[in-house]
């Protein structure tokens, strides 16, 4: 390839081109930047001064000056709603949607922001109303999981299928587990309302969603009960543990009362047993030592409770061998016996908690949805000491 000494000429003038427009940025940022009041820099350094009530008050002043920035009454109304002063978010939000000069998309993100207002005021019925709207806009995706938080709080069950169902079919992600919670939902209250046909009609379409749903198999089981099939209800009971071996400390009790009431106590005993040496629990041993103690007496249930306390040692499993040598301790030593037994106990009862493994949320009894941040399926079917002796061996 030849050079051409012409080319030399182009350098210097691309090169001032690009100063030129280099200049021009410069100065419509600095322009940009003066047109901007003093209160908005003041208001963004009472922000990152933690002085929330201080931002907001320079915010409403700029906003009086200068009623066109969109971006700035939807940060105005962030601020309220976080501060729960939600009659100002909403007046905000609606003084937005009244303007006849907004943009489609502005227009949207105002009317999701007024939804979020009301859903953070509680007001279900508004806030499903105004996401309603959303459906085919820029926001349809946000709006449809806006929804579905309200159905769930309403617990209307089958409409929160339907937004989940709406929601895994835009692609927006996978929902097959809260689906089938749903389902379980729906069949609980089909049990308390004495249909036990169509709850194991719906608990199998919440197996078609998750096959792994340990819910639905005990409510299968619970159904089968309630029609009179005890067989059946044993064998879908028997089934969680193929699904997850430590959720059967949650059927222990319906599997032992299963097999008392067929005549097959001691087999039910030896499972449940079983169970055991393969994955500890307090609560599983709790119903074990309780059939133990009725079958074998109390030396085998002291037996047992000991060596399942040298295998995890917990307050929660010395407060048990406690309440078992209690039993048939000699008269002379039962008030001291007692005293420890109730100094163990109350700490132990501290210990005896479910918890969230994402909110950290604690309750004593066990929950498929969390309570705190209404996630499904978050808490272990352990207690909290029972974890932390795991997660130390």
């Amino acid at each position: 390839m030849e050079f051409e000494t012409w080319w030399l000429l182009g350098v210097p003038f691309f090169f001032a081109l690009g100063w030129i427009a280099a200049r021009v940025d410069i100065r419509h940022l600095i322009a940009e930047s003066r047109s901007l009041p003093r209160s908005y820099y003041k208001g963004l350094n009472a922000l990152l001064d933690e002085e929330p009530d201080k931002a907001i008050e320079l915010f409403i002043e700029i906003a009086r000056l200068d009623p066109e920035i969109a971006e700035l009454h939807f940060a105005l109304g962030k601020l309220f709603r976080q501060r729960g002063d939600i009659e100002r978010a909403v007046r905000v939000h609606q003084n937005l949607l009244a303007r006849s000069d907004l943009l489609p998309e502005v227009a949207s993100q105002a009317k999701y922001e007024l939804g979020q207002d009301y859903l953070k005021a509680g007001l279900l019925d508004r806030a499903e109303e105004t996401f309603n709207q959303l459906a085919l806009t820029l926001y349809g995706a946000n709006a449809r999981r806006a929804l579905l938080e309200i159905y769930q709080r309403e617990k209307q069950w089958t409409r929160a299928i339907e937004a989940a169902c709406a929601l895994q079919e835009s692609g927006v992600g996978n929902f097959q587990k809260e689906i089938a919670q749903f389902h379980c939902e729906l069949a609980q209250d089909e049990l308390v309302h004495a249909d036990p046909d169509t709850a194991l009609a719906t608990l199998e379409k919440a197996l078609s969603f998750d096959r792994s749903n340990v819910r639905a198999m005990i409510l299968i089981g619970d159904a089968l009960l309630a029609k009179g099939d005890t067989e059946g209800a044993l064998r879908a009971w028997g089934r969680v543990e193929q699904q997850s071996v430590p959720h059967v400390a949650l059927v222990a009790q319906r599997l032992m009362n299963g097999y008392r009431t067929v005549g097959r106590a001691r087999e039910g005993v030896n499972l449940l047993k079983a169970y055991l040496a393969e994955a500890s629990s307090i609560d599983l041993l709790e119903v074990v030592f309780k059939a133990v103690l009725e079958l074998d007496g109390h030396e085998s249930a002291n037996e047992l409770v000991s060596a399942e306390l040298h295998r995890t040692p917990t307050l929660l499993g010395l407060d048990k061998l406690l309440e078992a040598r209690l039993m048939h301790a000699p008269p002379e030593n039962r008030t001291e016996l007692s005293m420890v037994k109730n100094l163990v106990g109350g700490y132990a009862q501290k210990f005896a908690r479910y918890q969230c493994n994402h909110c950290g949320f604690k309750a004593k009894q066990f929950y498929w949805q969390c309570p705190g941040c209404s996630r499904w399926e978050s808490y272990a079917p352990r207690r909290t000491e029972e974890l932390s002796v795991m997660n130390q061996a």
